[in-house]
């Protein structure tokens, strides 16, 4: 659904994206992750033929952006990290008006806006105006705009920027169910742990080229090595301590915040004979479990925190 080849984009001698190729087939939820400036925007403006790349390719369900832009148009919604709306409108207004521009007519348009609006949970706001509706009703009306042509494709530039937690959260879980209906999504957030709920693939962009592109779990693959586990005993930290970091599965122990934090050899995947040499030397374990990698720290292990 979105193919991009060695697609570049200049600005003198600037760099804003280069070499980018990405390929997602339909129903894929991409994650597109990098520090502010790195050419995320620049990328989805290119994807949804608002801007010339300088060089390369990029196809969206197989039309070409040079010479099919008009057909890729009918196919996207693009949703931009900021974006205005009629202050003077109502909701049901505001959507039946870019219904028209969409050429939905008749009963057709009524029927197509308030099945967006029950998707994108406004329903409940059909008759207020735009300028009465909070920041996270503001951004769930721009998808419920995007989403009124049923487009197969969805760019989604930052959608849960500003908003709250529970606001978050309900964005995050339309963008999952809209997955889930077979729509291929390229979103991008600086909310990581979100995106590793939500995405399939994820894309790290750092000045302006794709350092990362494959699964989330490819991506966890990657940073983690060696596996971390968190361990609490009754009494005797500073004994179980010593117990484990003698032992030969593990790399090294650390203790913070009444927990042991033990990291083990590389390509060690069962470390159950550390439980069961704690229980046998007398301590009662209280808690022991393999650590979470989340998304946070990836990106953080696998970009330098450099700007384009």
């Amino acid at each position: 659904m979105i193919e991009t080849k060695d697609l570049t984009k200049k600005y003198g001698d600037f760099f804003a994206i280069k070499s980018i190729d990405i390929d997602l087939a339909a129903g894929d939820v991409f994650g597109f992750i990098g520090p502010n400036g790195a050419g995320k925007t620049t990328t989805m403006r290119i994807l949804a033929t608002l801007l010339q790349p300088t060089w390369g390719e990029a196809y969206v369900a197989g039309h070409s952006i040079y010479t099919k832009p008009k057909e890729i148009r009918r196919l996207i919604g693009y949703m931009p990290d900021f974006f205005g709306v009629y202050d003077d409108m109502r909701v049901s207004e505001y959507l039946e008006f870019f219904a028209a521009a969409y050429r939905i007519q008749g009963p057709q348009r009524t029927k197509v806006c308030a099945e967006v609006l029950e998707l994108v949970d406004l329903a409940f706001k059909r008759d207020s105006y735009a300028n009465t509706l909070s920041r996270g009703q503001t951004q769930r009306l721009g998808l419920a705009r995007v989403l009124l042509h049923d487009p197969q494709v969805l760019l989604l530039d930052e959608p849960a920027s500003g908003l709250d937690p529970r606001a978050r959260i309900k964005m995050r879980q339309l963008i999952k169910h809209l997955g889930e209906l077979g729509k291929t999504i390229m979103v991008s957030s600086h909310i990581l742990p979100e995106l590793a709920d939500i995405c399939n693939k994820i894309g790290i962009i750092e000045r302006g080229e794709l350092v990362v592109n494959t699964s989330v779990a490819d991506v966890m693959r990657q940073v983690r090595r060696q596996t971390l586990l968190c361990i609490r005993v009754h009494d005797n930290l500073e004994g179980a301590a010593k117990l484990l970091d003698q032992h030969a599965l593990v790399d090294r122990v650390e203790t913070e915040d009444g927990r042991l934090l033990v990291t083990l050899v590389e390509a060690v995947d069962d470390y159950s004979p550390l439980a069961t040499e704690l229980v046998k030397q007398g301590y009662r374990l209280t808690l022991f479990k393999e650590e979470d990698l989340n998304l946070e720290t990836a990106f953080m292990t696998l970009t330098q925190g450099t700007k384009a």
